[in-house]
C-alpha cells in the first residue's frame, strides 16, 4: 500500500490525484440528448453537404449566357417551362433561352448554372401566383451566382467533427445535417454523494434545536452536473463508524465512478472516513495546502476512487472545484478541465496564512480592466458571498497579503464575455479572515 502523502501542495494534489483518471468508454447516444457531450470518435461525413446544388434564393434557374447584357431599360426573355420546389425537384433540364422557377433550398435544374432573384424579373412575387410562360430578366448572372454548390459546406469523405469537439447546439445542427442520429460520445461520470452529520437535517423537514440543514448534496450534486457528470444523491451517514461503512457501501452497489463524501475527513473524535475508508481502501493523500478546504482525503473504497471532502459548505464547493471537477472533466473526454484564469486588479486588500487561498470574489470589467472585491465575509460556512461570487482570486502559496490596486490571478466562472459586455457597481464588503 503506497504511503498516505500528507499536507501537500494545491498543484501537486491535483496532479496526483488526475494522473489516476483517463476518459470514460464511448457509449451511443441520440442527438436529442448529445448536447454537452464529448465526440468519442471523429465522425466523417457520408455524403456531400449540401447533397445537391441548390437556390440560394427565390428566383429563376437560368444558363448564366442567357442573361448576358440583361438590363432593366433591355431585358432578356426567357420561356418558363415548369418550377422546382424544396422536395420537388424539376423533373426535366434546362435548354438554352429557358428558365425554371425556383424556390429557396430546392434543387437546380440540370443544365441550369445560376440564379436569377425574383426581384430582378418582372415576376411580382408572393405566395400562390401563377406560371408565366416568359419571364422578363432584367439583370445578368455569372455562373455559380445564386447558388450552393454541393459539398459546399461539407465534402463527403472528409472530418465534419474532431474526436473531443465539445457538443454545441451547432455541432448538433451538422451532425443532424449530415444524416446522424446516434453518436459515439464519451460516457458521463457517476459520481455518488453523501453527507455526514449528526446535526444534519434534510431540507423541508422540521429543524430539531441544536442542528442545521443539509447542503452540501445538493451544492455538490449541481457542481457535478456543471462538471459534466451524473450524480447519484445518497443519504446522511451518522457520526458513527458502523453507519458510516453502511451508507459507503451502499454507495458502492450503484457502480459509480467516483464516491464523494462531506464531512468527518478532519481529526476530530466524530471524524471516522479515514479509519474507515482505510479499513476497506485506502487513504492516499490526506490534508492539502489550501484555503478554505484543508480538511480533504483521497484515495479508494472497496476499488472506488474515493474524495472525502471537508463538512463546511464553502469548502466542500471549493475542494469539489479544484480536485473533483478537473477529474471528472477528464473522464468526460473533455479537451480541458481547466477554468479560465484572467489577472484582475484587486478593489481592497487581502490577506491569509501562507496557503493557497481562494477568496469568492465579484470579478467586473471597468475602465478596459478586470476588477474584484470580495463578493461577502470569507468564512467557510458564509454561504452567501458564494452566491454572489463569480469567481475565484487566487493568491499563491507563500503570499501571505496583497495590497489593494495589485494585480492577481481569478479563476472566473463565467464567460469573459459576459463580463466586458455588462459592467457593474463593485459591491462593498468587508474581509472576514478566511477558513
Amino acid at each position: 500500500m503506497a504511503a498516505v502523502q500528507e499536507w501537500v501542495q494545491v498543484e501537486e494534489a491535483r496532479r496526483m490525484i488526475l494522473e489516476e483518471f483517463r476518459p470514460l468508454p464511448p457509449e451511443s447516444v441520440a442527438l436529442s440528448k448529445a448536447l454537452g457531450r464529448v465526440l468519442a470518435e471523429a465522425i466523417r461525413a457520408e455524403h456531400d453537404l449540401p447533397p445537391f446544388p441548390n437556390s440560394a434564393m427565390d428566383g429563376y434557374a437560368v444558363r448564366a449566357a442567357d442573361t448576358r447584357g440583361a438590363r432593366r431599360d433591355s431585358p432578356i426573355r426567357l420561356q418558363v417551362l415548369g418550377e422546382a420546389a424544396a422536395g420537388h425537384p424539376f423533373p426535366g433540364a434546362i435548354e438554352p433561352g429557358t428558365a425554371v422557377r425556383i424556390a429557396t433550398g430546392a434543387p437546380l435544374p440540370p443544365g441550369a448554372d445560376a440564379v436569377v432573384p425574383v426581384e430582378d424579373t418582372d415576376d411580382p412575387g408572393g405566395p400562390g401566383r401563377p406560371l408565366p410562360p416568359v419571364i422578363a430578366v432584367f439583370r445578368s448572372v455569372q455562373a455559380g451566382e445564386f447558388v450552393r454548390p454541393a459539398g459546399e459546406d461539407v465534402t463527403r469523405g472528409t472530418i465534419a467533427l474532431e474526436r473531443g469537439t465539445v457538443l454545441t447546439p451547432g455541432a448538433l445542427a451538422l451532425l443532424a445535417a449530415l444524416g446522424c442520429f446516434e453518436i459515439p460520445v464519451h460516457r458521463r461520470p457517476r459520481v455518488a454523494l453523501l453527507a455526514i452529520g449528526d446535526e444534519l437535517v434534510e431540507p423541508g423537514r422540521p429543524l430539531p434545536p441544536g442542528c442545521i440543514y443539509e447542503t452540501n448534496r445538493i451544492a455538490l450534486a449541481a457542481q457535478a452536473i456543471e462538471g459534466g457528470a451524473e450524480p447519484i444523491v445518497l443519504g446522511i451517514a451518522r457520526d458513527d463508524p458502523g453507519d458510516l461503512q453502511r451508507l459507503l457501501d451502499e454507495a458502492v452497489e450503484h457502480h459509480p465512478d467516483l464516491i464523494v463524501s462531506s464531512a468527518g475527513a478532519s481529526v476530530g473524535v466524530y471524524d471516522w472516513v479515514k479509519e474507515v475508508v482505510g479499513r476497506y481502501g485506502e487513504i492516499r493523500l490526506w490534508k492539502v495546502r489550501i484555503r478554505p478546504g484543508k480538511p480533504f482525503a483521497f484515495g479508494h473504497y472497496r476499488g472506488v476512487p474515493f474524495f472525502g471532502l471537508p463538512g463546511n459548505p464553502v469548502s466542500a464547493m471549493i475542494t469539489f472545484d479544484q480536485f473533483v471537477r478537473p477529474v471528472l472533466r477528464r473522464m468526460g473526454g473533455y479537451p480541458r478541465w481547466e477554468r479560465p484564469r484572467i489577472p484582475v486588479r484587486l478593489a481592497e486588500p487581502v490577506s491569509s496564512d501562507g496557503r493557497e487561498t481562494y477568496f469568492r470574489a465579484r470579478i467586473v470589467y471597468e475602465d478596459g480592466q478586470f476588477r474584484a472585491r470580495l463578493s461577502g465575509l470569507q468564512g467557510s460556512h458564509i454561504l452567501s458571498a458564494m452566491a454572489q461570487a463569480n469567481g475565484l482570486v487566487i493568491l499563491p502559496e507563500g503570499i501571505r497579503a496583497l495590497p489593494a490596486g495589485a494585480t492577481i490571478m481569478a479563476e472566473v466562472w463565467v464567460d469573459l464575455q459576459d463580463l466586458i459586455g455588462a459592467p457593474e457597481t463593485l459591491p462593498s464588503t468587508s474581509m472576514e479572515r478566511a477558513s
